[in-house]
């Protein structure tokens, strides 16, 4: 039988959260269950939400939001997962705001918006990015779940690096990706006046910018993937093979 990637965690007040535990690498491995996650936002979680979260036994939670966006919606966590700020701030707000002005604006606007943003995801806030390895390096710190607003973007690239360095092949990490389609319910709330070919396309997966988004975070290390992994990450091959004992089996 063939079970269907990724397990979802169901829950009344947040959506696409999974364990990212199944996806198979070119080596044969696979990541083990109940160590790693990746979700929208946790900050309307219900009480039995909140029960059925901690039943994850997360240690560590990553918030990849601005800090404007984390303030405004604090998250809603269980007893003894402590939340870790590692934040990428989101660069579109303004341009956004002004094609929503424009009656002309169209879908391929957001996305030229949006590209913009996925190549600084991969290049200015790598930073962040890397952080997230250093928490993952460390076994005290799993079970670990990292999260933005819509768990889609900047969590996309995140689940995208990381399946990456483990050695999965990139049609693994755009399956991964695509997975948010089925599991995210939208309730990121836009606007009410967003024009529906502008909010069809943020609430999209666009599996092209997340490929444009590695190539460029891979570009900026020389073109190596190796190199970016060490320089970009922070894994030299003794870090990187301990990374993939740690969340492998």
């Amino acid at each position: 039988m063939t079970i269907e990637l990724p397990h979802a965690v169901a829950l009344e007040g947040a959506s696409n959260l999974r364990d990212m535990g199944g996806w198979q690498m070119a080596d044969g491995r696979r990541l083990r269950r109940g160590v790693l996650y990746r979700s929208a936002t946790l900050a309307n979680l219900t009480p039995k939400d909140v029960a059925a979260v901690a039943a994850l036994r997360l240690r560590t939670v990553v918030d990849l939001r601005g800090v404007a966006e984390a303030e405004r919606h604090p998250s809603r966590l269980p007893e003894g997962a402590e939340r870790v700020a590692l934040p990428i701030e989101p660069t579109v707000g303004a341009s956004l705001r002004d094609l929503m002005r424009r009656e002309q604006s169209t879908g391929e606007d957001v996305v030229a918006l949006l590209r913009q943003a996925y190549l600084d995801y991969g290049t200015r806030f790598i930073a962040a990015y890397r952080g997230l390895f250093e928490l993952l390096l460390e076994p005290g710190r799993h079970a670990l779940l990292f999260h933005c607003s819509a768990g889609k973007d900047r969590t996309g690239l995140g689940a995208a690096l990381v399946l990456t360095a483990l050695g999965a092949t990139r049609q693994t990490v755009l399956e991964d990706y695509a997975a948010t389609d089925r599991l995210w319910r939208r309730d990121y709330a836009l606007p009410p006046e967003t024009p529906k070919p502008l909010g069809d396309a943020l609430y999209a997966t666009h599996p092209a910018l997340l490929e444009a988004a590695l190539e460029a975070a891979i570009a900026a290390h020389g073109g190596s993937l190796p190199v970016f992994l060490e320089q970009g990450l922070g894994l030299d091959a003794p870090r990187l093979a301990r990374l993939r004992d740690l969340l492998l089996e």
